[in-house]
């Protein structure tokens, strides 16, 4: 290396839908850790040099040798700090670097904070800051990262130097921060999500058992580090002695001829890389047989999708799993039955999202604030954040814990017993919560989240626009992309979007920009955003 709810809407759920919450799945080791690391290092010292802990760019490593790396990065950052850091950027993607830096942070107890190398450096700049980082750990494969306001440790773990000594593992209180995770933000910034170990230890003891991982299990890692269910992804291989297997950005385009390659046991990913399987024709019946476990997470899980899926993968469970970043990875489940005959069929077309996780709290609340079977999805529980970085961030965002659930206003303290207000419409059916879409202008991209308000910010600053509105169309493969109408002067689109390039992921930047004089307003005197939509009739391209 160099350098339970009281409400009865909640409980007519549980109650209803005991079948669907099978009994947990006995993993071989489900012993509970109070942190992060704790998960990781119970498998090193029981699996040590019997169990391949990673396998991602051509390497492969035991626990033990993952173990040994993480120890010798975190003596790294101890020297270069001068000392234990408190919050550490983690700037790699897709490497052993990546995966080692994760866990030599965590050995710290030191907060990690995942910045995504195919993200622009203003933005990581803005999440430095935000964050109050100490340092960032960068893959030395990266391009340049002078950009960032804080030091910078370059570390290559292909070329291991003399091992440093491991620096002790460091103790962390369970309401220390484990992670921290930044969403889009509404007012032009990226959103600070803190996540406790005690909320992800909450979190990892219930799934590790539903899912039953273990020695020779191999789970598949899709998602890049700034989405929270790598996560799950992580340490439910880490926690319970499997291996973590990380396809190349090119295998995920072929998802099934990873699974076989890899020989994956557990499988977890956006639905979108299903329909974009289906599209190509590669889920054939039977493609998959290895497959014991299907879970699928970020976005709508359509039933469709679902169905050519569980067909390629005869021998596996699917499962829709759900849950804001602010509770902590995910929060509901839904087991599709083993017979299609049996399956739902929702108003909508989706698979439901299901129960809430045992333990964790939820209500449902109309436009008047009061306990309805159709409206916002209201949670709290052991898994919920303890609010945002920045607590201006958490006005408007939770309810009082009792009736008439007062929207919080930032006057008073903010307790575990509020209720989170995720922004999602529910529909309570059959016993199972189904979800209906976004109550804001809140949109998810390929699995991301995004706040329309963030990019409407941004556009705002541009010369000579006055006034701007971000809205999803659909493309022509049927998958929500960005229409950008903005008021003011006409600029050259692609100089305009490509403004936008340098602050945001490619994935937040609109496909189409509009300019007209003025934009509509409605009745009350607000931006007709459904006038707006109605006019946009051409399909952008996805």
């Amino acid at each position: 290396m160099s350098v339970t709810t009281a409400e009865s809407t909640a409980e007519s759920t549980a109650e209803s839908t005991a079948e669907n919450i099978a009994a947990p799945s006995a993993s071989p080791r489900p012993a509970h850790a109070e942190r992060l690391y704790d998960w990781f290092a119970a498998s090193a010292a029981a699996y040590g040099d019997t169990c391949c802990a990673l396998e991602v760019d051509g390497q492969e490593l035991s626990y033990r040798e993952l173990e040994r790396l993480a120890g010798h990065l975190a003596a790294a950052v101890v020297a270069r700090h001068g000392g234990r850091p408190a919050r550490v950027g983690l700037l790699a993607a897709r490497s052993v670097l990546a995966y080692a830096g994760y866990l030599a942070v965590a050995r710290l107890g030191a907060t990690v904070v995942p910045l995504n190398p195919a993200f622009p450096i203003a933005r990581g700049a803005d999440v430095a800051r935000a964050a109050g980082l100490d340092l960032v750990l960068a893959d030395a494969e990266l391009p340049g990262t002078d950009g960032l306001p804080v030091p910078v440790l370059r570390c290559d773990a292909r070329e291991p130097a003399a091992p440093a000594e491991a620096p002790p593992r460091a103790s962390a209180g369970p309401e220390d921060l484990a992670y921290i995770l930044f969403t889009s933000g509404s007012t032009g910034r990226p959103k600070g999500v803190p996540v406790t170990h005690a909320n992800v230890s909450a979190y990892l003891d219930h799934v590790i058992r539903r899912y039953g991982t273990g020695p020779g299990d191999r789970v598949s890692q899709t998602f890049d580090l700034t989405f929270d269910p790598s996560v799950y992804d992580m340490f439910s291989a880490w926690g319970s002695g499997a291996t973590l297997v990380v396809p190349t950005r090119e295998e995920l385009l072929a998802p099934v001829r990873f699974v076989n390659r890899a020989r994956i046991t557990h499988w977890n990913s956006v639905p979108s890389v299903a329909a974009f399987a289906q599209r190509l024709r590669a889920l054939r019946p039977g493609s998959m047989p290895t497959l014991r476990w299907s879970l699928f997470c970020g976005e709508a899980l359509k039933l469709p999708q679902a169905r050519a899926w569980r067909a390629a993968a005869p021998h596996s469970t699917v499962e829709n799993i759900y849950g804001p970043t602010e509770m902590t990875v995910t929060w509901t489940e839904y087991r599709l039955p083993p017979e299609d005959a049996d399956w739902p069929d929702t108003v909508n077309g989706t698979v439901p999202i299901g129960v809430p996780y045992p333990g964790q709290d939820h209500l449902i609340l109309d436009e008047s604030g009061r306990p309805a079977d159709d409206g916002e999805l209201c949670v709290r529980g052991s898994q919920r954040f303890p609010g945002y970085l920045d607590p201006a961030d958490d006005v408007g965002r939770f309810r009082a814990p009792t009736a008439p659930y007062a929207v919080h206003d930032g006057t008073g303290p903010l307790t575990p017993a509020h209720w989170y207000r995720t922004g999602d419409r529910v529909r309570l059916t059959d016993g199972v919560l189904v979800h209906l879409g976004r109550l804001d202008h809140q949109v998810k991209i390929h699995g991301y989240r995004i706040e329309l308000g963030e990019i409407e910010s941004l556009l705002m600053r541009q010369p000579g626009i006055t006034d701007a509105v971000v809205l999803p169309v659909p493309g022509r493969k049927g998958e929500p992309v960005l229409h950008a109408v903005c008021a003011g002067a006409s600029r050259d689109p692609d100089e305009l979007l490509g403004a936008l390039g340098q602050r945001l992921p490619l994935y937040m930047v609109p496909a189409a920009v509009t300019f007209t004089g003025a934009l509509p307003l409605n009745a009350n005197g607000k931006v007709d955003r459904a006038a707006l939509l109605a006019s946009l009739t051409q399909p952008q391209a996805a």
